[in-house]
């Protein structure tokens, strides 16, 4: 059992800086890919940064060369730096992870960014 709180989110304004955090707890030493996802009343959740847990990364084109995700395992969080904030960026995050052998997924509460104009 894996549990996932983001912290971070906020509101900025459009060209502005966030980073969202993500720390898991529980059976966290068999975490295999961690990532973000983000999700609006108008449109089906979407994956944004993905991690493996050698360090590979994989966006979604919307937000690349603008968002950077990042872990460090000792702390077992996982980050996400977004940049150049536009207001599309607006949606709550939510953080997921799964673990090596076992098709579970675990997800975060979620965390309200709003990007104003």
């Amino acid at each position: 059992q894996v549990h996932l709180v983001e912290s971070g989110g906020g509101l900025v304004q459009a060209g502005g800086s966030l980073r969202l955090s993500c720390a898991a707890s529980g059976s966290t030493f068999n975490i295999r890919t961690m990532g973000w996802y983000r999700q609006t009343p108008r449109k089906q959740r979407e994956l944004v940064a993905i991690i493996s847990s050698g360090g590979s990364t994989n966006y979604a084109d919307s937000v690349t060369g603008r968002f950077t995700i990042s872990r460090d395992n000792a702390k077992n969080t996982v980050y996400l730096q977004m940049n150049s904030l536009k207001p599309e960026d607006t949606a709550v995050y939510y953080c997921k992870c799964d673990r090596w052998g076992y098709t579970t997924e675990y997800w975060g509460q979620g965390t309200q960014v709003t990007v104003s104009s």
